[in-house]
């Protein structure tokens, strides 16, 4: 029992012993060891290139002398090119086989693009470097001991210190030189080979020109500025205008006036509707042809129908007779290219035509000359007068820049300009007894517009709306019919909410892509429209059910109107160049 108890007393002592004592006062402090790294010191330069170690014994090709292969070779490895003694015909005694590279044959070394570079760099600047394929420098031995192996990126504080102190230096020597404070031998700021020039004329590369504020041109940069002006100037009226062209007219009739000293375009007395019911159209009455490429669109004369006008895309605007002869009765040529749309004054007496040429014109019907022409240098989509009797002098075009602009026809300047559309402008249809306007545009929307106020009061697109090239009003003036380019008609009311008719919708026509005109019946009973195929479709208007297409043009049918006073009768036009009258 003695014996375990000293034991026991033996082990509390050491355990005391193992703790500081903190109560008694006469006890030393406790002593703090610095911990040391048993590891021997690692440079990590070397240690970063010798990663490739592990992989270039696989990567190397097998040398054929030797008997035992320690390790599983790859495929490329066994089909590299054989080493052997300097080949005799190739210049660097390399055979062809053996090359990977234009030098020769080089050994792949997986090395970091960044270790890389540090020893490339180092190499330039000091004259040696780490060897990858071992432990060990290449190049200047001396430099390396000299400059304690280091690399271009871990330069010791000191170092950079002195670098600093050595540029400071250079800065104040280089003011000194500059300012004059010393005396220096004129023939060496003279001399490149000299410090001293090389001091005055050094520069940082990052050193922009200091722009001062220049007060006075130069001779030449004068006549620069005088010419460029010039050029712009010539450039601005060229847009402006858009291109010129002489304007030409031909009349192909008898006589300009009858016995009676009635004029050609004079209505006829007797002409006044038939009756008022509306039948639909079932063979071909004439044809006329005269265009030589396609027509864009065709427009009756109003109220009475006698003359038709048609816009070609062979830059011609013609009139023919409907009634009598049948025969084109004046030629109007103004444009350089392609007519794109054509509109009639409410009396006939006048029209307006816009082209690709960036032109439109305002044409008088009868004499064929051109009473203004206006442009701003855009190409215009669709042109209309103000139905209004009173503003039949305002006129609105569509342009391919997106905006709608609007011109006093009498003083020949932009009166306003709607500007809004995402997309060029296609169609201007005025509604609410002519106080508002819809338009319609590739942006995919349509858009409501008071009169003379550049401020959309309606904004119609929905994420299932297509782009809507043409548009036509019910001759009840309470609805749209609007050509989609989904293949469907689309009706909207012209009532203050300008909604979608979602019970009206017409379809199985092929419009995709073409800006088929869409039009009704003089008696609102039939909508119909040309299609891609040369068809032109007729629906009912209360069923919405297609009643009849007649297959009308050789490619696309693009126009057809319905005779204003002869209800049967329904003209057509094709990219076929023919306007057919059935």
């Amino acid at each position: 029992m003695d014996l375990l108890q000293t034991y026991a007393d033996k082990s509390d002592g050491e355990d005391q012993s193992h703790q500081p004592s903190t109560s008694s006062p006469d006890s030393s402090p406790p002593r703090l060891i610095p911990s040391k790294s048993a590891a021997p010191k690692v440079d990590d330069t070397m240690l970063a290139l010798t990663v490739a170690k592990a992989h270039q014994s696989h990567s190397k090709p097998i040398d054929p002398s030797q008997h035992v292969v320690a390790f599983n070779p790859t495929y490329d490895q066994l089909w590299a090119p054989i080493y052997g003694p300097a080949h005799p015909y190739a210049k660097d005694g390399i055979a062809q086989g053996m090359r990977n590279h234009k030098l020769g044959f080089v050994e792949d070394a997986a090395i970091d693009s960044f270790v890389f570079d540090e020893q490339y760099n180092t190499f330039h600047k000091y004259g040696y470097a780490a060897d990858p394929s071992g432990n060990n420098y290449i190049g200047d031995l001396d430099a390396l001991q000299k400059n304690d192996a280091i690399s271009v990126y871990n330069i010791p504080q000191h170092e950079q210190k002195k670098r600093k102190i050595g540029k400071m230096k250079d800065v104040e020597m280089e003011n000194e030189v500059v300012g004059g404070e010393h005396e220096v031998d004129p023939t060496e700021i003279d001399n490149p080979a000299s410090d001293v020039w090389l001091m005055k004329n050094k520069k940082s590369p990052w050193a922009g020109k200091k722009v001062g504020v220049q007060t006075e041109l130069t001779e030449e940069q004068k006549k620069y500025a005088e010419e460029y002006a010039k050029k712009k100037e010539e450039k601005g009226h060229s847009v402006e205008k858009g291109e010129h062209l002489v304007d030409k007219t031909t009349f192909h009739g008898k006589e300009e006036r009858d016995y009676q000293g009635r004029s050609w375009i004079a209505p006829p007395k007797d002409a006044k509707a038939t009756n008022d019911h509306c039948y639909i159209p079932k063979k071909l009455i004439h044809t006329w042809s005269g265009h030589t490429k396609g027509v864009s669109a065709i427009r009756f004369f109003p109220k009475y129908g006698h003359l038709i006008l048609s816009a070609g895309m062979d830059t011609k605007v013609k009139i023919w007779d409907v009634f009598n002869s049948g025969k084109c009765m004046r030629t109007y040529m103004g444009h350089s290219k392609a007519v794109r749309d054509i509109s009639f004054c409410n009396d006939g007496t006048k029209f307006l035509t816009a082209g690709y040429d960036k032109n439109i014109k305002y044409w008088d019907t009868e004499t064929g000359q051109v009473i203004s022409t206006f442009s701003i240098g855009k190409i215009p989509y669709v042109v209309k007068l103000n139905p209004d009797e009173d503003k039949q002098h305002i006129l609105l075009a569509g342009m391919s820049d997106k905006k709608i602009v609007q011109w006093d026809i009498n003083t020949g300047q932009t009166t306003q300009e709607y500007d809004q559309h995402l997309g060029a402008v296609n169609t201007i249809t005025f509604v609410d007894n002519n106080r508002r306007f819809v338009t319609s545009s590739d942006d995919k929307s349509l858009r409501v517009w008071e009169f003379g106020i550049p401020v959309v009061i309606k904004y119609i697109s929905e994420p299932h709306m297509h782009s809507m090239p043409a548009i036509s009003l019910h001759p009840n003036t309470n609805w749209l019919a609007a050509q989609s380019l989904d293949n469907q008609i689309l009706i909207y009311s012209t009532r203050e909410r300008f909604q979608l008719n979602k019970k009206k919708r017409f379809a199985g026509h092929i419009v995709a892509g073409y800006a088929c005109q869409v039009n009704f019946s003089p008696d609102g009973r039939f909508v119909m429209s040309g299609d891609g195929e040369g068809k032109c479709w007729f629906w009912d208007w209360k069923s919405c059910k297609v009643f009849r297409t007649l297959k009308c043009h050789e490619g696309v049918c693009i126009g057809c109107e319905w005779h204003p006073l002869e209800q049967s009768k329904v003209a057509t036009c094709g990219w076929d160049g023919l306007i057919k009258y059935w």
